[in-house]
């Protein structure tokens, strides 16, 4: 009876054993707390928090129930920013550490050191790819010899991950292996022609990890040493054909972070081209009014667009595009109850006394006139408009306002030719600083 007992105590402690997560950061005082989501294709559930120790180090456990897949460590805001891929295939603990300058070292989990070692391994023979066509790339029996090794590093990866999460990383970035010698330029066209070939954008697992997202950026910004606007256009069109055939709510999110790279850089015309061509037509047709707007707006305040027209003033009606006379027009979006806008606007003031047939259109956005009425006294030569209903203002969406202040500087025909980021900047554009 005895025997019986105890079996049937031990079975729970076997159904929910953990597993556990863990991590060293350093330098330990950059870091407080480490933050573990579940990723997934639609994006990633929160699952656990654990607060790092004096030295740096955490812990979190999964138990039994924690599906395997990919998770993501999220170790600062912005998170979207802040953060990386681990494995977790229901089997064994994951333990790393982790560095700003070293990036992350995993020194316990069979999976991510497999696919760590993987790509050490295939940076090696990239490397050595890149330095036989650097010094010429005429030797045939050094290109046999160095794809040789390719391809059997290639393959031997392969055999390793079988039956393991990271089979599917590995599949996936299989390079191209020429059959025969191949010219620098033969190989650079073959290479791009065949870089999304092995990547099965439908699949699941891999539309949880950052892998796919990271071959396009890495195609778009890294494949060519060449950064002109007709060698994007050439990469981003070989990136929506790859992905063409998939689901548009696949194709969306990975256009629009291509299009919100672009914008960070300040690449108005490639942003607008990828809105143009493919990303305006998807938020259209799956009815995604947020994203068409935010298309809509960008496109229409860009640099070399004509600044969408607007009622500044209501008594007498005074419109944008009946300013006249004026070489520039600084047109600044403020509110009264922004701090920095009320310690930008006099720098604005007294920059203005410096340059000449320029003139500001200060427009607030607003909750309500009594504050804004006082502080507009002290810019009796800013021509002023203002907005209610402050982030609900139409205004807000049109010029795709996202804090204030916000700069626009419009030659004498109303076309914006600058968009400065903040008071420098704009000093900067009227040759002050």
């Amino acid at each position: 009876m005895k025997k019986i007992i105890f079996a049937l105590l031990i079975i729970p402690v076997l159904s929910f054993s953990q597993h556990n997560i863990n991590g060293t950061f350093s330098p330990a005082k950059d870091y407080t707390y480490a933050f573990l989501y579940e990723a997934t294709p639609d994006g990633a559930n929160y699952v656990e928090r654990a607060k790092l120790d004096s030295l740096g180090n955490f812990s979190l456990a999964l138990d039994a129930i924690a599906k395997p897949g990919i998770y993501k460590i999220v170790y600062a805001i912005p998170p979207k920013e802040n953060n990386f891929d681990l494995v977790y295939n229901g089997k064994e603990n994951v333990t790393f550490t982790f560095s700003l300058d070293d990036g992350v070292n995993f020194t316990e989990s069979s999976e991510n050191k497999l696919w760590d070692s993987y790509l050490n391994s295939m940076d090696i023979v990239n490397q050595t790819i890149s330095n036989f066509y650097t010094k010429g790339g005429t030797d045939k029996d050094a290109f046999n010899s160095i794809f040789k090794t390719l391809k059997k590093t290639q393959a031997s990866y392969e055999d390793l991950a079988k039956g393991k999460l990271v089979e599917a990383f590995i599949k996936a970035n299989k390079p191209y292996t020429p059959v025969a010698y191949e010219d620098l330029s033969t190989y650079s066209k073959n290479l791009k022609a065949n870089f999304f070939k092995n990547i099965d954008f439908n699949d699941p697992f891999l539309q949880s990890s950052s892998l796919i997202t990271d071959r396009i950026s890495g195609f778009i910004f890294g494949m060519s040493a060449a950064t002109d606007n007709d060698t994007y256009k050439k990469h981003i069109d070989i990136v929506a054909s790859a992905i063409k055939s998939t689901d548009t709510k696949i194709q969306s999110p990975l256009l629009e972070l291509l299009w919100q790279e672009f914008k960070r850089r300040e690449n108005h015309d490639m942003a607008n081209y990828i809105s143009k061509n493919y990303l305006l037509a998807i938020a259209k047709s799956t009815e995604n009014k947020i994203l068409e707007q935010q298309l809509l707006s960008y496109k229409n305040t860009s640099v070399g667009a004509v600044a969408p027209d607007f009622e500044i003033q209501t008594e007498p009606s005074l419109k944008l595009s009946e300013l006249k006379g004026d070489t520039y027009y600084v047109l600044i979006f403020w509110s009264s109850g922004c701090g920095h806008c009320l310690k930008e606007l006099p720098k604005v003031k007294d920059l203005m006394t410096t340059v000449s047939n320029t003139k500001v259109i200060a427009f607030g956005l607003e909750n309500e006139t009594k504050d804004w009425s006082e502080e507009i006294k002290n810019y009796p030569d800013f021509v002023h408009g203002i907005g209610l209903g402050k982030w609900e203002n139409p205004l807000v969406q049109t010029f795709a306002i996202a804090a204030t202040p916000s700069y626009f500087v419009l030659d004498a025909s109303k076309k914006i030719i600058a968009k400065p980021y903040d008071f420098e900047s704009l000093e900067a554009f009227f040759g002050k600083k």
